[in-house]
């Protein structure tokens, strides 16, 4: 799970991955899990760079789950851009977040219990995120 921001602003969700229900933490040294996650945020750029051009697969892949989970009202869990009330310490925000999806659209925001470092990156993100949002609002 990852949350926040696109990029270098994703929080990776260390404390919530499992592996058959074994934490990610029981299974993988710290030094691999950094790894990961750095990966995790540059993967986007990686994908784009091996195809000369930019991403399509996986964001259609999610629209078309997204698609079913609200025509087919399956009360669904995924991760999705919501607007944040409060969540998470954020509010006035929309940053990807789990979400419950049915056919009323977002039926609830999931919040996780985040570690100390995990919600101090989320923070973060929250920021960069109001940033590029303040300098995209018009006058």
């Amino acid at each position: 799970m990852v949350l926040g921001g696109h990029g270098d602003q994703m929080v990776p969700v260390v404390s919530a991955t499992t592996v058959g229900g074994v934490p990610l933490t029981q299974l993988v040294s710290a030094e691999r899990i950094e790894a990961m996650v750095e990966r995790t945020r540059q993967g986007g750029g990686e994908v784009v760079e091996l195809l000369g051009t930019s991403a399509w697969y996986a964001p259609g892949a999610a629209v078309a789950e997204m698609v079913d989970a609200i025509l087919l009202d399956q009360k669904r869990v995924l991760p999705c851009t919501a607007l944040l009330e409060g969540e998470y310490g954020i509010a006035g925000l929309y940053m990807g977040v789990p979400v419950k999806l049915a056919r009323a659209g977002v039926e609830e925001v999931i919040e996780l219990e985040l570690t100390a470092d995990e919600r101090q990156a989320l923070g973060g993100s929250a920021e960069a995120v109001r940033e590029v949002v303040g300098i995209l609002t018009l006058d």
